[in-house]
């Protein structure tokens, strides 16, 4: 029975991981529509899938980090200062689109919805604070939390200690990293069946009438969402390498946006983003700690949404917002952004911090987070793939690798 299976599936397993993946989707829809019972029932394999990635991820970020600098070698060059511009650059760019798009296309929202529940914070300050507090939090606590600032602070503090350590030490190392990395590799082949249960589960379970009550909101967030992945980031990657960026866009978009958008986790993505930058030949020094950082500080998904709903709200209480103070929006979404990683609930609960520099009080800036809640089914992975794939575009153009453009996921 046992032989008869293996060979009746060795067809599909033939396939490659991304075509696996779209089998499952399908799969997914398909029985959704066709039995909304059994669909929920099949989610389970989904939250197995999540779980495993979000348990393994600290742990391979923690060993990874902290070998790749235990074992540079002095004067071996790394792109760290490269990729954290290119962080930069992207995410205020975003904002940008973000505020352009919400002047040519005004939403006008519907502000009955109720309260939603969570705590925003005061801040820029309050974020900065709890940045710094998160990055001295116990290790071990951090690493059952998934606080990825702790866990690279600690990660490189090691990293640093070690590189003077005996060649025995520093092969442990390694070898402690290379088993993760394989435990990693066994998770993501089980990516087909975990977005499979993904899709059946939550078109089952949310559906999508409640998404046509926001549509427009929903279209303006997602289409500059799409614009960034498919204009914006491509120019900055033009600018840098003078090259069809395109090859290396679609690479990023395959092998690392379609999981993160199932997902909806840039922490639980970490692995799949590894995997890719090694089949990419990257700079394995660099991408060992770019990636896990750009999960936590390259949030240009979350710039566009604190920028497009903020500015909603705005239209719908009949306030008039110029320009200079729009441009301010986006600097201020962009830091807010950055540490959208270490706020309970993500990049909608500091909507109100946003929406503070209009003169919105807390209590309406609450609904509008309630409404955003609505549309975190889509909002929510659009955002997290972007974030994801983008972590990876800006790890490779840094790099520079010889024919990495050309690369296939």
């Amino acid at each position: 029975m046992i032989a008869t299976v293996h060979t009746l599936s060795r067809p599909l397993r033939q396939l490659g991981l991304i075509p696996q993946i779209a089998i499952g989707i399908a799969c997914g829809i398909l029985l959704a529509t066709l039995s909304p019972e059994a669909a929920q029932a099949v989610s389970l394999l989904g939250q197995v899938f999540i779980s495993a990635l979000k348990a393994v991820a600290p742990v391979l970020v923690f060993l990874l980090v902290a070998a790749a600098i235990a074992g540079h070698k002095r004067g071996q060059p790394t792109h760290i200062r490269g990729v954290l511009v290119l962080y930069v650059i992207g995410t205020l760019v975003a904002a940008l689109v973000a505020v352009i798009a919400s002047f040519a296309f005004p939403t006008t929202l519907t502000l009955d919805a109720p309260q939603a529940s969570g705590t925003p914070p005061g801040g820029i300050i309050e974020i900065l604070e709890n940045l710094l507090l998160n990055a001295v939090a116990n290790p071990v606590s951090a690493l059952m939390e998934a606080n990825f600032i702790a866990i690279l602070a600690w990660a490189i503090g090691l990293g640093i200690m070690l590189r003077g350590a005996a060649e025995s030490t520093l092969t442990a190392l390694n070898d402690l990293s290379s088993a993760v990395s394989q435990i990693v590799r066994m998770v993501i082949r089980l990516a087909p069946l975990g977005i499979f249960g993904l899709v059946a589960g939550t078109l089952a379970e949310a559906g999508m009438g409640a998404l046509l009550d926001y549509a427009r909101l929903l279209a303006v967030i997602v289409g500059c969402m799409l614009f960034v992945a498919l204009v914006t980031n491509p120019l900055i990657v033009f600018a840098k390498t003078r090259r069809n960026p395109y090859p290396l866009v679609f690479t990023c978009l395959r092998g690392s946006a379609i999981t993160a958008f199932f997902t909806r986790s840039s922490a639980a993505n970490i692995p799949v983003n590894l995997e890719l930058c090694k089949r990419l030949k990257l700079h394995a020094d660099t991408y060992a700690i770019s990636i896990p950082l750009g999960a936590t500080v390259n949030m240009a998904g979350a710039a566009v949404t604190i920028s497009v709903i903020t500015l909603a709200a705005a239209h719908t209480l009949g306030i008039a917002v110029d320009f200079p103070t729009a441009l301010l929006l986006c600097v201020v979404s962009a830091l807010a952004a950055c540490g959208v990683s270490g706020v309970a609930g993500g990049s909608l609960l500091l909507i109100p911090m946003a929406a503070s520099l209009f003169g919105i009080s807390t209590d309406v800036a609450m609904q509008v987070v309630a409404i955003g809640f609505v549309i975190s089914v889509v909002q929510d992975a659009t955002e997290t793939a972007l974030n994801s794939s983008t972590d990876v575009l800006f790890t490779a153009v840094a790099c520079r690798q010889p024919g990495v453009e050309t690369s296939d996921a």
